[in-house]
């Protein structure tokens, strides 16, 4: 597998990168290289230590719109793809760490189920703030270096990756919905298909230690 950079023409179609808030994300950064690391793969919606930052207003003005927002992180080590999730917006992503994101898009699923063959791998710069798509499939990024692994501040609109809402299974992608405004799709040897997630990937279960 070949692993791009963001910076490269492939990256367009899965999102970009956002420029001219140079200030808002130092500040993220600082308080982001004080939240835990841990050995496997850790996740938390909202972090006050980044909500709390003037830097959480120009998020929501800025990459927003003024929606309101919620700054939390996804840390640890990871070389594997495991599930991958969309959204109904943007995520925005942005490293203490160079990191690596595993992505499709939502155009190629087909019957409810992604072939990994589609998946491409994206590395982004340490202290570069990327926009990933609403239509971009993505998950838990991958660490470029495994004694420093990642830290990746995660911006969503605010609720999303909370409980899953109580709803009846009617839209063709319900079967899909694993959390708030959080649909996935999980591959059969990962945790979250033995927790009861739809499983919607097929092929290899990707896993680039090898090549990072």
């Amino acid at each position: 597998m070949k692993i791009y950079s963001v910076y490269d023409p492939e990256f367009k179609a899965y999102g970009q990168i956002v420029t001219g808030m140079d200030e808002t994300v130092k500040e993220i950064l600082a308080a982001l290289a004080t939240t835990p690391l841990p050995e496997g793969t850790g996740y938390v919606p909202e972090e006050p230590a980044l909500q709390e930052l003037p830097a959480a207003i120009e998020v929501s003005e800025h990459l927003y719109g003024g929606m309101p927002v919620q700054l939390g992180w996804c840390n640890g080590h990871n070389t594997k793809l495991n599930c991958l999730e969309y959204h109904r917006d943007s995520e925005f992503n942005l490293g203490t760490e160079d990191f690596i994101l595993l992505l499709a898009r939502q155009d190629e699923i087909e019957d409810g189920v992604l072939d990994t063959a589609k998946v491409k791998a994206f590395r982004a710069p340490a202290g570069v703030l990327v926009e990933c798509y609403a239509t971009t499939l993505h998950y838990a990024p991958c660490h470029t270096d495994a004694a420093k692994g990642f830290r990746v501040m995660v911006a969503l609109p605010k609720g999303t990756n909370t409980d899953k809402p109580e709803i009846a299974n009617k839209a063709n992608e319900d079967n899909r919905l694993w959390a708030c405004n959080k649909w996935l799709l999980a591959h059969p040897e990962s945790g979250e298909a033995a927790q009861g997630a739809y499983v919607g990937l097929s092929g290899e279960n990707i896993d680039i230690a090898g090549i990072i």
